[in-house]
């Protein structure tokens, strides 16, 4: 069974930063594909992230492109999303998320299980 569990994200100031985590207690971290998304009052949740199984390929949102950066730590089985040059518009509540498959996609319908969500703020 997988749980995942976050932790980080805050109050900070526009071009601040954030790193948030997300532990997996699970035994399948190592071949799990894992997503970053967010949702904002009144939205939709959307893509921010995703690292595939074994760290090797990476991929952003064009919003989030040269300002966040995803990795994973097989040791401690858990993945990070390291935010800087933070803007008002990042603020939403942030989800991390599994997928039974070695490979991550963009699609949040496509993934398995999921964190609590943690939210993030960035003041003007």
């Amino acid at each position: 069974q997988v749980q995942l569990v976050q932790s980080g994200g805050g109050l900070v100031q526009a071009g601040g930063s954030l790193r948030l985590s997300c532990a997996d207690s699970g035994r399948t971290f190592s071949s799990n594909a894992m997503g970053w998304f967010r949702q904002a009052p009144g939205k939709e949740r959307e893509f921010v992230a995703l690292i595939n199984w074994n760290g090797a390929s990476v991929a952003y949102a064009d919003s989030v492109k040269g300002r966040f950066t995803a990795s994973r730590d097989g040791a401690k089985n858990t993945v990070y999303l390291q935010m800087n040059s933070l803007k008002p518009e990042d603020t939403a509540v942030y989800y991390c998320a599994a997928r039974r498959s070695m490979f991550a996609v963009k699609s949040h319908a496509a993934y398995d299980y999921w964190g609590q969500g943690t939210q993030v703020t960035v003041s003007s």
